[in-house]
């Protein structure tokens, strides 16, 4: 009976996202309580298609942005993501280190918090062989501060008075995942949605660099110190079967926002059809937060240590407040 009601509830939540009336941040609400309430029907199966449909919407985004607002967003992120995620790393390490947090989980963390939250675990984690459950702690981590930051952070902007562009690039490199960026971005404006959207996917290409570079750091310690490589997911596992490849890093949606974001640049007519697109992708990140939302667990919230918590807290806190700092002196 039960496995019913969660069935009618998830499917009655989905209706409200794609109404005129659903937004991503009541999606990630919705689900978020269907979840602790014990009312999702099976959240495992919902990982996949919340994180196809973020990427299609992503993509179809790039029909309402032409070529010249990527490259006027695309080069000032640049230089600022890789600035704010050394910054990060070297923050969230010194803070590992005080607290005690356990390497590969601090390593996870940090990459969560500097990329783009849960997808740089997931690509993190894979290379460095991390364990369940230091993944599942990281993303716990990452999802609570995550979903607290889509209804903190438009707030914060219209507290501080910050422009559509100001609250575009901090909401990019302060918000964890992609969704969520999008999301808040378009309850603080229009403006604000590109602005983020563009700058959070040049940090998602960070994820190529990051992964490599903390795959060949764990490799050679784990080496040094003679540790065998451990499965990256499930008992059993060998590492030679979960040796990732360079396809489960690379984020090759962002080359097909791009391609239509040319066709938009080359065929401006389709700015008659940005109403219809703007409301799909609404409701798409409304849904896919949704499933996100409804794949939280008691049991993945209590297995959150206070120090790996407090250490994410902490990092995320500096990572905004630097990033505003900056975005207050450079961007108008």
């Amino acid at each position: 009976m039960r496995a019913v009601i969660g069935e009618v509830l998830i499917v009655a939540a989905a209706a409200v996202c794609v109404s005129p009336w659903g937004s991503p941040q009541v999606g990630l609400l919705m689900g978020m309580a269907l979840a602790l309430a014990g009312l999702t029907w099976r959240p495992r199966l919902a990982k996949k298609p919340s994180r196809v449909l973020i990427q299609a919407c992503i993509v179809l985004l790039g029909l309402t942005i032409n070529l010249s607002e990527v490259a006027r967003a695309g080069v000032s992120g640049l230089v600022f993501a890789a600035g704010t995620i050394a910054g990060a790393f070297v923050v969230g390490l010194a803070l590992a280190r005080l607290l005690r947090v356990e390497g590969k989980l601090a390593t996870l963390l940090c990459s969560g918090t500097a990329v783009c939250g849960g997808s740089a675990i997931a690509a993190t984690s894979s290379v460095i062989r991390a364990r369940d459950a230091h993944t599942s702690i990281a993303l716990a981590c990452v999802f609570l501060l995550n979903a607290l930051a889509l209804y903190l952070f438009p707030w914060l902007g219209h507290r501080l008075e910050l422009s559509q562009h100001q609250f575009g690039a901090w909401a990019a490199v302060a918000i964890h995942d992609v969704a969520s960026v999008v999301g808040a971005g378009a309850a603080y404006g229009e403006v604000a949605r590109a602005d983020a959207t563009i700058i959070k996917l040049v940090r998602v290409l960070w994820i190529v660099p990051i992964a490599l570079a903390t795959g060949w750091y764990w490799r050679r310690r784990d080496a040094r110190e003679g540790t065998p490589g451990l499965p990256a997911t499930g008992p059993g596992a060998s590492a030679k079967s979960k040796r990732p490849g360079l396809t489960g890093v690379v984020p090759w949606f962002i080359l097909l926002f791009l391609v239509t974001s040319t066709v938009r640049t080359l065929w401006p007519g389709l700015s008659g059809a940005d109403p219809a697109i703007k409301f799909a992708t609404r409701a798409g990140m409304s849904v896919a937060l949704l499933l996100i939302g409804a794949g939280l667990s008691v049991r993945a919230v209590k297995e959150v240590g206070w120090r790996a918590l407090l250490m994410a807290t902490l990092l995320w806190v500096a990572l905004s407040a630097a990033a505003l700092a900056v975005v207050l002196r450079t961007v108008e």
